[in-house]
């Protein structure tokens, strides 16, 4: 009787949900810095189909990733807590233990965390509960390695977290490549085909009885940065300026960004041409800040990697028609972790508690939430392999990896605390006059500096966080 019972309120639930629920697509892709788009100003990267969403919907200014790396940033996605609640602030890697430097360091770092705990309820696993068929293409990087770089894990992929549809593929990122680069295409306006893409616009154009969330998890722009668009490389070897730094590798760039747009853009058409475009939340976001190599973060100091502007100040944008009102931007501070109160709570659950915060997409253009506290934890160091030859300084835009040290972030409203590990030392940032980070405040409002420390310190306190301790 108590499962007939079950299975007629599940049905009522996944009734109601379809008649009121939206769907929900949200397209995570890796390592797209905040000022490489079009729409946020880069002055030759080519990208109509992400500023399309921007111009249908609403482009945030101050949109964070939780972490400056991979894995923990998709943990604390998926959850909605934060890195350092979660334990989970670096990568997976394919055997447990410590990191391994190539230089001395002071602290020691905690161990790594190799899988995304079975225990941790995921944004798939909450909206299953409201009605929603689940679905997840593309990067996972929340397991240990499965015999191959990336692969998903029996015991803790994506299926053991909630979804429940799952296709593994690499599509046509260089992963793929091996040592057989696949023919060059020549012929302007083409593309490789992207199996991932296809699995993704094939799910988002079957009838659905029900509403859905479907996560396209892009491996793009992450390295390798290779081209299969030769017509590409050829237009930005003409349009990029003669003597612009790094110019080899930023025409590379410039052409996979462009790649990935085009994957976004057969993502929207599934979309647009499905009969449910008008009751679909798109939610586009990156995963931390870019690639020192390749892009510059400027006017942003740091990069991937680090707690500085560059490596956690991300692009995001959002659509959903007669809710967000087409062409806006929005200055609310958004963080990873408030993504899974932000698609639960267009699901009917406003009651989830998370240490992120429900995000309204039908006032985003209120700056209620700019006195908030986002926080930031990171007790690694970096590169781990190439670190006594990095840079020992962080800055703007200078194409080089640095060396990041165990360290911490506050922000609150406009000004920004960081916290480094190893001294003990904190730096204080207005990032309403100062978006670079160039001028340390610390010394001219000790008072200041020292409330957001002790404020910082008391909240890794109260969650539990790792941290490096002295070797």
């Amino acid at each position: 009787m108590k499962q007939v019972t079950a299975w007629i309120v599940w049905c009522l639930m996944a009734g109601t949900a379809l008649a009121e629920s939206p769907n929900i697509v949200f397209i995570l892709v890796d390592d797209l810095g905040w000022s490489d788009l079009a729409c946020y100003g880069h002055p030759w990267h080519r990208t109509p189909n992400i500023d399309h969403i921007a111009k249908q919907g609403v482009r945030f200014t101050d949109a964070y990733a939780s972490a400056p790396i991979c894995s923990a940033s998709r943990a604390s996605i998926l959850t909605g807590k934060t890195t350092a609640r979660l334990g989970f602030e670096f990568v997976t890697k394919n055997t447990p233990g410590y990191q391994k430097i190539d230089g001395p360091t002071l602290l020691k770092p905690p161990p790594y965390t190799m899988n995304l705990p079975l225990e941790e309820e995921t944004i798939a696993e909450l909206l299953s509960t409201e009605g929603y068929e689940t679905a997840f293409f593309g990067k996972w990087h929340l397991n240990q390695h499965y015999r191959r770089y990336l692969g998903w894990s029996p015991t803790h992929g994506p299926q053991q977290q909630g979804f429940q549809v799952a296709e593994e593929d690499f599509g046509a990122h260089p992963y793929v490549w091996k040592k057989t680069p696949p023919p060059s295409i020549d012929q302007e306006g083409e593309f490789p085909d992207d199996s991932m893409v296809d699995r993704v616009c094939k799910y988002i154009r079957r009838d659905h009885d029900r509403p859905f969330f479907v996560m396209a998890s892009s491996f793009y722009v992450h390295t390798p940065v290779w081209n299969q668009t030769a017509w590409l490389l050829d237009y930005y070897d003409a349009t990029i300026p003669t003597g612009e730094a790094n110019r080899a590798k930023r025409i590379e760039y410039a052409a996979f960004l462009e790649t990935l747009d085009h994957h976004v853009g057969q993502i929207m058409k599934a979309v647009d041409e499905s009969d449910q475009a008008d009751n679909t939340l798109v939610v586009f976001f990156s995963d931390n800040g870019g690639h020192p190599e390749y892009t510059t973060n400027a006017p942003l100091r740091g990069s991937k990697w680090n707690l500085y502007e560059g490596g956690i100040r991300i692009p995001m944008l959002a659509r959903w028609p007669g809710k967000i009102t087409p062409g806006i931007t929005s200055r609310q501070p958004v963080v990873g972790y408030d993504l899974l109160s932000g698609f639960l709570s267009v699901a009917g659950n406003t009651n989830i508690a998370t240490d992120g915060a429900a995000i309204a997409w039908d006032s985003l253009e209120s700056e209620s939430s700019a006195d908030r506290d986002l926080l930031w934890h990171f007790p690694y160091y970096h590169p781990e392999a190439g670190y006594a030859n990095a840079l020992p300084s962080i800055g703007v835009g200078d194409f080089e990896v640095s060396q990041a040290r165990p360290q911490s972030a506050l922000r609150s409203g406009r000004y920004k605390l960081l916290w480094f590990a190893e001294d003990d030392r904190c730096e204080l940032y207005d990032l309403q006059t100062d978006l670079g980070e160039q001028h340390d405040l610390s010394h001219d409002q000790p008072e200041k500096t020292a409330t957001f420390e002790a404020r910082l310190k008391e909240m890794l306190q109260k969650q539990h966080a790792r941290m490096a301790t002295p070797r």
